[in-house]
């Protein structure tokens, strides 16, 4: 059972960690110093992260950000290697099980001074799995689950393209938003990929 629900399990647990975080988060962010509290219209997660919150005082929010960080890790690495064990095409697979344990191993070095690093290289193995789930999908009768796909990637090739542009104050709305996008199609693609035909239609 517990393997059955255990991507689940790890997304619940990383979401309760992670707004408890915000709850404690004591105050500042990046366009505003003297800001008081965790603002989700201009504070980005990995201000949890920080011995010192962006105010200067001590951040108690990141004893609840790092194991939700690493919940969220390991959460998405299972979803990706699960994802591989219905896919019937090799390549395809053998590329899932890879981003899933990359995922596992480097999600949560996140929470480091490698952030900067570390989000590249899982933003893009995460939309690299993606692409790869979504390309198969299109191949079956799950109409519904291709179109979340499709606005995904969009989404999240949306988000990275303001991180590169240095878009700060946007950014920090569009981080919200990718990451309870990402979690909900990720649940959604467990679901609709358990409960419905996974194999690609005959031509």
């Amino acid at each position: 059972m517990i393997k059955r629900y255990s991507v689940l399990i790890c997304v619940i647990l990383s979401l309760i960690l992670m707004l408890a975080a915000t709850w404690v988060y004591p105050g500042g962010s990046l366009l505003d110093k003297n800001s008081t509290g965790f603002d989700w219209t201009k504070n980005f997660i990995s201000n949890l992260f920080s011995v010192k919150a962006m105010n200067g005082v001590d951040n108690p929010s990141r004893f609840w950000a790092i194991p939700g960080m690493a919940f969220h890790a390991l959460g998405y690495g299972l979803f990706f290697i699960n994802m591989a064990s219905k896919i019937s095409a090799n390549h395809a697979a053998r590329v899932l099980k890879m981003i899933g344990y990359t995922n596992i191993f480097l999600n949560i070095l996140i929470t480091t001074r490698l952030h900067d690093l570390m989000i590249i290289i899982t933003s893009t193995s995460f939309l690299m799995g993606l692409f790869y789930i979504t390309v198969y999908l299109l191949r079956t009768r799950l109409h519904f689950i291709k179109v979340c796909c499709l606005l995904g990637l969009l989404t999240f090739y949306y988000t990275l393209y303001l991180y590169g542009a240095g878009d700060w104050a946007l950014l920090a709305i569009m981080q919200k938003v990718s990451l309870f996008g990402s979690m909900g199609l990720v649940l959604g693609l467990e679901y609709f990929t358990e409960k419905n035909d996974f194999r690609p239609r005959a031509n």
